[in-house]
């Protein structure tokens, strides 16, 4: 199974065809810009790489949340209206759990960790044991001290990954056994959302452009101050 991968949850836009056992090729694109204004072109440029048409992918793979409520939103239109378009599948993979993906195949307790700005963060925990990363904890948004109390019964050293990690690192070393992930495994990645996504379709059936919706785990800001005001969302 060949998949075309979006991953739009936070600052870097990322595009990957992956196949089983093989990522065939990965664009992320860094440079301040809108996702709106790069996620397309570089999958664009990536299939042209890779001597790819759209019609030669078997479905399509994104990142459903949490994340940047506006660019979940991209990433999931953008891979709507490809399997719109195509007349194919699509499947949604939580970004806590492709972050962890960064680690298949090797052994470590790893802790997802995304800035959710408010005193929060998104997180999650697995552990990889040379395998596909377990899931230990759902996602979840907490405050940095409720994360350092989780962690605190966890055994051994735990990695931090994520665009969260530094900042995590930062406010739990000291009290908590934490590792930061390197540079070039810490940040969310297409490729990984393929991973993730291949792991689900042994035991999953793919979804329709209809049936794939965000994630986000909370209200948007604009209807969290509704709230404080007394007022209620949607209305």
């Amino acid at each position: 199974m060949k998949l075309i991968c979006l991953e739009t949850s936070a600052k870097t836009a990322s595009a990957a065809v992956v196949t089983e056992g093989k990522v065939i090729g990965e664009i992320s694109v860094t440079a301040g810009l809108t996702h709106s204004q790069t996620i397309l072109p570089a999958m664009e440029a990536l299939l042209n790489s890779c001597s790819m048409k759209i019609a030669d992918a078997d479905g399509f793979a994104v990142s459903i949340g949490p994340g940047s409520f506006t660019g979940l939103r991209i990433g999931i239109g953008a891979v709507k209206g490809l399997a719109q378009g195509s007349g194919k599948g699509c499947i949604g993979v939580s970004t806590l759990e492709a972050l962890a993906c960064n680690f298949s195949g090797l052994s470590y307790t790893i802790c997802p960790v995304m800035d959710a700005r408010c005193g929060q963060v998104y997180t999650s925990l697995f552990w990889a044991n040379g395998g596909y990363p377990k899931r230990l904890w759902e996602d979840m948004a907490i405050s940095l001290d409720q994360l350092r109390e989780k962690l605190s019964s966890v055994e051994g050293e735990v990695m931090l990954v994520g665009d969260g990690a530094e900042l995590a690192f930062g406010a739990l070393s000291g009290s908590v056994r934490v590792l930061l992930a390197p540079p070039a495994l810490r940040m969310q990645s297409a490729a990984s959302v393929g991973i993730a996504a291949l792991h689900h379709l042994e035991t999953e059936q793919m979804i329709s452009p209809g049936e794939l919706t965000p994630s986000y785990l909370r209200l948007p800001q604009a209807e969290r101050e509704l709230l404080a005001r007394g007022g209620h969302p949607g209305k």
